[in-house]
Parts: C-alpha cells; structure tokens; sequence
C-alpha cells in the first residue's frame, strides 16, 4: 500500500509540476489551463490546522526530549479522535497536525472532543507537561494534491487562525466554515474582530469544555 501510495502522490505532482510549467510559456492560455487543474485536483474539504500553545517557549526552556514527549503524547491522544470523526491526517510538521474532513460538522465535532480529551489528559499534571491545544479550522474548495498537501484561500485562512491567531483551548473558524455548520448542540459562534486573509469572515467556537 505504501508502495502505490507513493506512484499515486508522484503522479499528481508530476501532473501539477507539467500544467505549472506549461503556464509559464509566453503566451500561454492560464485560464484554460487553470480550469484543467482544477479539474483535475479541485476537491472541497474542511481543512483543520492544529498547533500547541507555548511549544516554543517550552522547547527553550526545557530541552529537546520534552519536545519530542509533548509531541508523541499529542499525536498518541489526539490522533484516535481524527479518526473517530472520519478525519484524513494528511501531514504532520512538528507539533502541527493538518487534517481534512470531508463534512463540517466532524470538523468542529473533533476539534471539541480533542480539547475535551486533553482537558481530562492535564488534570493533575505540572503545567510543563501540559498539552494545550489551538485549532483553525476552513471550508471550501481547494487543490488536493494525492495525500500529502493541499492549497487554497481556506487552507491560508485556516493555518493563519490555528497556527498564529488562536490561543490554549481555543477553536477558530472561517465563515465557510459557520455557513456550513447545522444542528450542533450546545455550540454557537462568536465574530472575530479580524478575519484572515482568504476570509470573508472568522470566528470563535464556543463550546462547553
């Protein structure tokens, strides 16, 4: 499987690599051959950025081998509860998760159990070895390129919100992503003042914890 995951991954950048390089032919027809990317790779996803708050300044100040602890406890918790919500992890870069759903409601679902799961987790422990969790979330069409990145406005916007914008226990949202959510108890959205570039809007998920 790993073998024909690898063909299938080379494939679709190697396909994206010719259209890129056929676009930048003088005179060349970038509409037409924007419509064929997105032809071939556009797919409309939930797109999930997580991101651990205070890593690095945890990394400074109590060495490498707490950094790699906080990030195998991470992925050990929270990775069973991407899956139980349908979740795809497509890559992990340090103490970043990126995580796509196909529906909305999984997405913010998720993202609620794993602050809930890490709330339980931290009970009891020292604050060094807490593990305390930021997350943006985005919805829309995007480039799926095989299962190793994605790109687009809502994948921008939604990095920008987990990665730099949300803070310990937070859960961040684009407006696509408010749009898409229905019928989830006990959760309601409060307007952010700035919205992320790629945007139309952004919010805090408020939820019970």
């Amino acid at each position: 499987m790993a073998f024909k995951r690898s063909i299938v991954v080379s494939a679709s950048e190697d396909r994206l690599e010719s259209l890129i390089e056929e676009r930048l032919k003088p005179g060349a027809d970038k509409k037409m051959i924007d419509e064929r990317i997105w032809d071939l790779f556009g797919e409309e996803w939930c797109v999930m950025f997580t991101d651990l708050s205070g890593f690095s300044r945890g990394v400074a100040k109590f060495g490498i081998i707490h950094f790699l602890q906080t990030i195998h406890e991470s992925q050990r918790i929270l990775i069973p509860e991407i899956e139980e919500h349908d979740g795809f992890l497509l890559k992990i870069e340090g103490d970043s998760f990126l995580v796509l759903f196909r529906n909305a409601n999984k997405a913010i679902q998720c993202s609620v159990h794993m602050q809930r799961t890490l709330k339980e987790y931290n009970v009891g422990r020292p604050d060094e070895e807490k593990v305390l969790l930021c997350v943006g979330l985005g919805f829309g069409k995007m480039l799926r390129i095989g299962d190793s990145d994605v790109f687009g406005a809502e994948v921008n916007a939604a990095s920008k919100l987990g990665e730099d914008t949300a803070e310990a226990w937070e859960i961040l949202v684009t407006d696509a992503v408010k749009q898409k959510a229905t019928g989830l108890e006990e959760i309601s959205f409060e307007e952010l003042d700035e919205a992320p570039p790629g945007a139309d809007g952004a919010y805090r998920v408020k939820y019970r914890i």
